[in-house]
């Protein structure tokens, strides 16, 4: 069976644009109130490089997401219309160092299925950061492993270090106690009921037929 063209694992939208920050029914922020930095625009860029040097020596702001989202938003427009970190911490100055600013680019160009759960508080901003360092499909496994098993950030730096190590995320999360791919799922009653059923008759375990009716459904989403 086709499995279709891999989902993407980098930013697909424009640097710097408000996608998820603007999104009400995720921030619960109107769109006109989300600022979009560009990065090709003079006083746009302005604006990021200020927003840059208070997010870097505002501390106090940590657990807002929406404010995190927006400073990575501005540490990546900023990198871009400078056209590096040295000459972007350069701009910003203060406690905007090329570390933090690399760090926070990466955190916003994430992919949006895992910037929505750093908006949404289920994910937090410095766990994002480690899962920000590796890239391809072991940046969404590490995401969806910290939001199925609660991994702390401690747990996320360590997954993150030993897959840049060359560790496969399986085997990595191993070692934290985790399993890449368990989750618990809740079922109506009928469909659970039917589910046990059908594992008993063609013996099978029910991971099995959950796992094929859900290969079913996606590569039929992705021809759609």
């Amino acid at each position: 069976m086709s499995q279709g063209p891999d989902p993407p694992t980098d930013r697909e939208s424009p640097v710097g644009a408000p996608v998820i920050r603007g999104d009400p029914s995720v921030t619960g922020q109107r769109p006109e109130e989300a600022v979009e930095f560009d990065p090709e625009d003079p006083e746009s860029l302005a604006t990021a490089a200020e927003t840059v040097h208070q997010f870097a020596g505002d501390a106090a702001g940590e657990t807002d997401t929406v404010f995190m989202l927006r400073g990575a938003a501005a540490c990546a427009a900023l990198v871009r219309g400078e056209g590096s970190y040295k000459a972007a911490a350069e701009r910003a100055g203060g406690d905007a160092t090329v570390a933090f600013i690399r760090k926070w680019s990466r955190v916003h160009d994430l992919p949006r299925s895992i910037r929505k759960h750093v908006a949404m508080g289920e994910i937090a901003p410095t766990a994002a950061k480690h899962i920000a360092r590796v890239g391809g499909k072991a940046r969404l496994q590490l995401a969806w492993a910290v939001l199925d098993h609660d991994l702390t950030v401690r747990q996320v730096r360590s997954v993150a270090s030993d897959v840049n190590d060359g560790t496969s995320v399986a085997d990595a999360l191993a070692t934290e106690g985790v399993t890449l791919g368990e989750l618990t799922v809740e079922l109506p009653p009928a469909v659970y009921r039917e589910l046990r059923r059908r594992a008993a008759l063609e013996d099978v375990e029910p991971d099995e037929i959950v796992a094929d009716a859900l290969r079913r459904r996606f590569d039929g989403g992705r021809r759609s």
